[in-house]
């Protein structure tokens, strides 16, 4: 039998938090967090990462679970996935993955393996030469050459993907299993393209008020530099330009305002990619819930 899984998508700043802490409530669930950010430790303001206030006591999973100096692959984070789904369905529990990072979400899924593809340092040192040669267009043409089909799958502007995406094509090749080992129910929760681009900037001005800047010199002083894959993240990748003086303040705000908007455009057209999703718009969050709870009770029958 398969394991019941359900999902709450969406791009950033669309109100995944409150809602799936609303829905863990309501069907007794625990959230495991699908970001790619939040697995580190210290990386709070800037990764909007859930409070003890925001939980409400519901267990939230894969959360400071890395230091800021340390490296996390696609394939662990999935693997991680899926030890939590076991251990919270043998406890009773509903499962409910919340996200966030689009690659790991369909990795999950659709029950992509990478098949624990390790770094070959000789070869990301190559990799990252030719990205400083020739520029992150040309590795991600060398991706598409050799492997189309996972090249479609990642974020194509973001380099650290694409260097592991090459590391796995070239070592191993992408495999999808012959049938997914979950029952997902999968909603994405989307809203208006204007009002969500506004929400992102309201809550870029927050992160910055609530001390995003200081919170990356706490980074930067405790010796996470801008090489680690903690610190290529939207927010904190712009900020450590800023302290290391290459721009200025407000262009550092007009850059991560810019850069999460891209990244919701990017998270709307891989919702768009995907099979079987249930589409919830936010405008009212006591329908969006009503909407939610119905479908995943007859689910769950």
């Amino acid at each position: 039998m398969k394991t019941k899984v359900l999902f709450i998508l969406g791009p950033t700043a669309v109100g995944k938090t409150a809602v799936s802490v609303e829905i863990a409530k309501l069907f007794n669930g625990e959230i495991i967090s699908c970001d790619s950010v939040q697995i580190f430790k210290g990386l709070d303001i800037g990764s909007a990462k859930v409070t003890e206030e925001e939980k409400q006591n519901i267990p939230h999973h894969l959360i400071d679970i890395k230091e800021p100096t340390e490296t996390f692959t696609s394939f662990q984070f999935v693997e991680e996935m899926k030890k939590k789904i076991k251990e919270i369905t043998e406890r009773g529990k509903l499962p409910i993955v919340v996200g966030g990072t689009s690659l790991y979400v369909k990795s999950l899924i659709l029950n992509y393996n990478f098949g624990g593809v390790g770094v070959d340092e000789e070869f990301r040192a190559k990799l990252n030469r030719l990205l400083e040669e020739k520029g992150l267009e040309s590795l991600y043409s060398k991706l598409s050459y050799e492997n189309k089909e996972l090249a479609e799958k990642i974020d194509r502007f973001n380099p650290q993907r694409v260097i592991r995406a090459l590391e796995i094509s070239h070592f191993q090749g992408e495999k999808k299993s012959a049938e997914s080992e979950i029952d997902s129910l999968v909603f994405a929760l989307t809203d208006d393209r204007k009002n969500l681009y506004e929400r992102i900037n309201r809550r870029v001005d927050i992160m910055l008020k609530n001390g995003l800047v200081e919170e990356v010199q706490d980074l930067k002083n405790a010796g996470v530099t801008r090489d680690c894959q903690s610190m290529k993240a939207i927010g904190y990748k712009e900020v450590y330009a800023y302290l290391d003086g290459e721009i200025t303040y407000e262009k550092m705000v007009e850059e991560i305002k810019q850069h999460s908007r891209n990244y919701a455009k990017r998270q709307f057209t891989f919702l768009r990619g995907m099979e079987n999703i249930n589409y919830i718009q936010v405008e009212n969050f006591n329908d969006t819930i009503k909407e939610i709870f119905e479908k995943v009770k007859k689910w769950l029958k």
